[in-house]
């Protein structure tokens, strides 16, 4: 087989929409880095300056700019992987040139070890071994589920599979009503973005239809970067085929012509997967021209990413998909009238996209009514840590989280005790000591000085120094931080300093007076979700653990 050449890549990926980031892996793959040659042929090809372009492929982890530096392991240092062997790992695989990376989104199942297309994962370098996704438990209290509720059917990934158990239904119902009419059933439904935001989605696909300009884009925002969060892999490697309806069915909803998929680069099989099942919906008649026989046309385009957790963020994702530095964007104009080239565009996360399926199937009752306590609808959490039976559940908005610690997830390890959990991954900071008696929606969380967010919770027992876990929380905020605004990008490393003994004052009231200035000014004046959601890890830990920073500050 001929090696393609430079102008075969770029002209491979021309033609298509949102073409930066597919020709840079293509010549990522090709070379195993990215070359001084390599860039200057990019740049000619697709137009885009040389120094503009550079910027771009630097911001990324996972663009090497060595020979062969594809080839070298990336071993995941996040916070669970290092409580369960993640460093070791690394400075065991150092002489093949192993380099550390974020949390890899497999929290349930450590250590990761990305390898090119691969991962491997074991608790040391020796027992390393590839393996798909655990299949999510059944929760043991048998209650009704939405987006798990067919997942753990043998074959559910595949077309055929699907469809055995209603696939595709939801997006046959919705072509039998106008668009206006799937827009009411979400808004009635009362989902809510399931990424973080919580912004109702019935709203935003309505903002999107009604704002002028075309063509209209769906963003399924698959960038899980959050540390913690694993749920929307499990979705998407055994159940892919509900976000593609999912995605038609927003389309149709909202005039959209066209939808990407933008998934995090540390999920190499997952990508192989997802092109597996556009294609079978392609040939089926699923996603193209004339879908199953109408007159409504979508096409998806699947994006790989390249290693920044910024870009979960949606100005973020947007300006990564247009080939720009991803930076968040200023806000407003909002994406629902200025997203994907200042065009009407809906970002919704994988897990709002696979919930919308069943509601057209089941009602909005249906879904409103599997919440507790007046919530509406499930939430899928991803939990891992000290806890016996890590993984994915989907649990009823308004449960207990004490029910899914201990009766769901058979409470902490070796008959130790919880002493913390962080919620919404990293970004809510910790719930402990009496605040973990509280139920799974934003109201409850939020009343605890937290929320919900993506769903991720770790588990820390009572052998854990919860400064040292403060410490590597705040470490990788201030890794990710994109720079753009000095509140977040010299915020974060101050706090970083401060948790490690490195700078700051010695005596104890100083030190808390200065930790929740910075913390304060981060909230006020950050401009994205990052460096506003970070100081929750500084201010949790001043809330819960005083006498740990006494003895942090004493030793």
């Amino acid at each position: 087989m001929s090696v393609p050449s430079d102008q075969d890549l770029i002209e491979r990926w021309r033609g298509e929409p949102a073409p930066l980031l597919p020709t840079l892996h293509a010549f990522h793959e090709r070379d195993g880095y990215i070359s001084e040659e390599a860039l200057r042929a990019v740049s000619s090809g697709l137009a885009i300056p040389l120094a503009e372009l550079f910027g771009t492929l630097t911001f990324y982890h996972h663009f090497s700019r060595q020979p062969a530096g594809r080839r070298a392991p990336r071993v995941c240092t996040g916070n669970i992987c290092c409580l369960k062997g993640g460093r070791e790992v690394l400075a065991a695989l150092k002489e093949e040139g192993a380099t550390a990376m974020p949390c890899a989104g497999r929290c349930d199942d450590p250590v990761p070890v990305l390898r090119e297309h691969q991962v491997f994962v074991g608790t040391t370098a020796a027992a390393l071994q590839s393996r798909p996704s655990p299949v999510p438990r059944p929760n043991p209290g048998g209650i009704e589920e939405c987006v798990f509720a067919a997942i753990r059917n043998p074959g559910r990934a595949t077309l055929e599979g699907y469809r055995d158990s209603g696939g595709y239904e939801g997006l046959l119902q919705a072509l039998e009503m106008d668009p206006a009419g799937v827009v009411g059933l979400i808004e009635e439904s009362k989902l809510a973005g399931r990424g973080g935001a919580g912004f109702p989605t019935g709203l935003k696909w309505k903002a999107v239809a009604e704002a002028p300009g075309a063509p209209k884009t769906i963003v399924c925002n698959a960038d899980e970067g959050e540390p913690g969060c694993f749920k929307d892999r499990a979705v998407l490697d055994l159940d892919p085929h509900a976000v593609i309806e999912g995605m038609t069915i927003a389309a149709y909803a909202t005039g959209a012509a066209r939808g990407f998929i933008y998934l995090r680069y540390e999920y190499p099989e997952t990508c192989e997967i997802l092109a597996g099942a556009l294609e079978e919906a392609r040939q089926a008649g699923l996603i193209g021209d004339k879908i199953a026989g109408s007159n409504f046309a979508f096409e998806i385009y699947l994006r790989r990413g390249a290693g920044a957790y910024i870009c979960g963020e949606e100005g973020s994702l947007l300006n990564s998909l247009e080939g720009k530095r991803p930076l968040p964007r200023n806000r407003p104009p909002f994406p629902v009238t200025h997203g994907f080239e200042d065009l009407p565009t809906v970002v919704n996360n994988v897990e709002t996209l696979a919930s919308a399926p069943q509601i057209l199937r089941r009602g909005a009752a249906w879904y409103q009514n599997l919440g507790q306590n007046g919530q509406a609808g499930t939430k899928l959490i991803s939990l891992s840590g000290d806890i016996e039976v890590p993984g994915n559940y989907e649990v009823p908005l308004g449960l207990n989280l004490q029910t899914l610690l201990y009766d769901w997830a058979g409470g902490p390890v070796g008959g130790r005790s919880i002493q913390a959990v962080t919620m919404a991954g990293l970004s809510g900071g910790f719930l402990a000591g009496a605040d973990l008696d509280v139920t799974l929606d934003e109201p409850g969380i939020r009343g605890k000085g937290s929320f919900l967010g993506a769903g991720g919770i770790m588990v820390f027992d009572d052998r854990r120094n919860m400064v040292d876990m403060a410490h590597n929380a705040m470490a990788f905020f201030a890794e990710e931080s994109c720079g753009k605004c000095f509140p977040c990008r010299i915020g974060t490393q101050r706090l970083t300093e401060r948790l490690a003994g490195a700078a700051g004052p010695t005596a104890q009231a100083q030190w808390i007076e200065e930790v929740r200035d910075i913390g304060a000014t981060m909230m006020a004046t950050s401009a994205c979700g990052l460096g506003m959601a970070a100081p929750h890890i500084t201010e949790s830990l001043l809330k819960y653990f005083p006498q740990q920073i006494t003895r942090h500050l004493e030793s």
